[in-house]
């Protein structure tokens, strides 16, 4: 069932909501959270989609919040809000609320989001494109429990990591984060397998994929280990090589869809690695809405420290005419003392020139 308002209000969309569920003969609202999605006219399809397939699992009220940009200066300064209510099958096994803002009230569409808000109930912000660069000081970030954003769709991913990295709250995640949920699952385990000891790791994959740096920084940040960042044609993640005093650990996926788990002194397993789409993901991230401290300590480790050389010594300066072999050479000069003899003598000359002195003196 679909209800449009056209010029309307927070108070007539509730009242739209109630009308639709005694409708369809549902009164009851059974709904576990609010899920604000913010995006533009061409995304928003795509992200309500994903929206009303997760909400199979986690049934909540999902308002899809669309900044509508005006043409001319007086479209601007004209306010206005359309919005259009989903019951029932329409809306997955929740309620839908598709909000439209034209002129002055895009700049404030936390007031308009904040009346319809589930009473008693965690709030998600979700942004599918266009994310700022500080969600936690977003005025609709501030109203939510988590927030979630995807890098994948920034122009520049890696100096997009980079700010999320300087402005983190607890609660923020990233969809980038959530794709690598399976690798780090499959390389856990095949760590608890062995005992050995890692010593360095190769993360594969596409090169404008935030998903591969996010794998390298957490791999780079538990093991303490160098990690080196290859590209790869993909697609997405295509591979990860541990090196380990037991011998190669690889898991590699060139297809997308099927991976083959290779450990030293054991059998080659296939994996099932598939890439998942956006209701997977969003689905995933509404099972938990406690701060991700790994997510967080993966971030904070910096994409700049991948790829990271080993500090060298210096050499040692060679002076001019010496060889590199010489000891002297490579070492600095050490003061030699005088020999004993001529130390010891040398207080006796001075006793003899300083006689003649006190016998002139006498006389």
């Amino acid at each position: 069932m679909k209800i449009d308002l056209t010029d309307t209000t927070a108070s007539k969309i509730n009242k739209a909501l109630v009308q639709g569920r005694r409708a369809i003969g549902t009164p009851a609202v059974g709904m576990v959270l609010t899920l604000v999605i913010v995006t533009d006219e061409e995304n928003a399809y795509d992200a309500l989609k994903a929206a009303n397939d997760a909400s199979r699992e986690h049934p909540s009220r999902t308002l899809v919040v669309v900044k509508r940009v005006s043409r001319t200066p007086r479209d601007r300064t004209q306010s206005r809000l359309d919005a259009e209510v989903r019951v029932g099958a329409d809306a997955g096994t929740g309620e839908t609320v598709v909000l439209r803002l034209y002129g002055d009230v895009v700049d404030h569409a936390q007031s308009v989001v904040l009346p319809l808000l589930l009473p008693d109930a965690p709030v998600v912000v979700w942004w599918p494109v266009n994310a700022p660069l500080d969600p936690a000081n977003d005025p609709l970030g501030a109203l939510a429990q988590r927030r979630v954003t995807d890098t994948y769709a920034a122009e520049q991913p890696v100096r997009e990591l980079a700010a999320r990295a300087g402005t983190y709250t607890p609660g923020d995640t990233d969809l980038s984060w959530t794709r690598i949920t399976p690798w780090r699952s499959m390389l856990a385990a095949a760590l608890d397998q062995v005992v050995c000891e890692v010593r360095g790791v190769e993360v594969e994959g596409e090169e404008f994929n935030p998903s591969c740096e996010l794998l390298a920084m957490w791999l780079a940040d538990r093991l303490d280990v160098p990690v080196r960042r290859s590209v790869s044609a993909g697609p997405g993640l295509t591979a990860v090589r541990m090196d380990t005093d037991c011998g190669p650990i690889v898991l590699d996926r060139a297809d997308g869809s099927l991976a083959t788990l290779s450990i030293q002194g054991q059998p080659n397993r296939a994996v099932a690695l598939k890439r998942r789409d956006t209701a997977e993901l969003i689905a995933e991230e509404l099972r938990r809405l406690d701060p991700d401290d790994t997510y967080a300590s993966a971030l904070r480790f910096g994409v700049e420290r991948l790829n990271a050389k080993p500090e060298e010594p210096e050499e040692p300066v060679v002076p001019e005419g010496s060889e590199a072999g010489d000891p002297v050479a490579s070492e600095e000069p050490v003061a030699v003392p005088e020999p004993v003899e001529e130390a010891a003598k040398a207080p006796a000359k001075k006793a003899t020139k300083k006689a003649p002195a006190k016998k002139a003196a006498a006389k």
